[in-house]
């Protein structure tokens, strides 16, 4: 890397989920590292945890700003061989609609893309979110305003995330993403962004 992820000093996001939302949060982890033991293969990023292959870094640093509502975040999801759910809570937040303010929980696999993304183009920079989790209501708008916003988003399942990375180009930032092979890759060249999700490989 250019420089550590910990040279940054980037306030945390500001606000979190609600206790209660926090504890589903909880509970939804913890049956989902139960049931990885029973069915590793279940999502791409439990087959990370228990893949021999997967990464080693004792911890993984995601850095992101909103445009929409000027907030910023840097946080370590991984830690000592497992999500930290404090993190996640406050990624789902600063990922939510901003529209509606609603937010999901974010795919793993989602975010060990973005650590990867983020090692290929060698930067410590944050992620610019153009667009994190829609909701149902923000998606069917925005489907009314263009015809290249699909039905079945995966953003409304909070497995896609459209991105700027400041200084790097939007094109590098796209040759970066099809290089690593985890799912679908947007190039908005006129919008200045890149599209990322977890689904079936694909590119646009």
């Amino acid at each position: 890397m250019a420089s550590d992820f910990n040279s940054l000093s980037l306030p945390f996001a500001s606000g979190r989920l609600d206790s209660t939302s926090s504890r589903r949060r909880l509970l939804k982890y913890g049956v989902l590292a139960a049931a990885s033991c029973l069915a590793p293969s279940l999502t791409w990023a439990n087959s990370q945890r228990l893949s021999p292959a997967a990464p080693r870094s004792p911890e993984r640093t995601l850095s992101f700003h909103n445009l929409h509502t000027g907030e910023n975040l840097r946080t370590v999801y991984w830690q000592d061989g497992d999500y930290v759910p404090e993190a996640l809570a406050d990624i789902d937040h600063i990922l939510r609609d901003h529209r509606t303010d609603d937010t999901v929980a974010i795919d793993l696999g989602l975010l060990n893309l973005l650590y990867a993304l983020q090692q290929t183009l060698d930067t410590d920079e944050p992620f610019h979110i153009i667009s994190g989790y829609r909701s149902p209501k923000t998606n069917a708008m925005l489907r009314r305003q263009s015809e290249g916003v699909a039905k079945k988003s995966f953003h409304m399942q909070g497995r896609a995330i459209d991105i700027r990375v400041p200084k790097r180009r939007t094109k590098a930032v796209q040759q970066a993403a099809l290089k690593l092979s985890r799912g679908g890759v947007g190039y908005y060249p006129r919008s200045d962004f890149v599209h990322v999700d977890t689904g079936h490989i694909r590119r646009w």
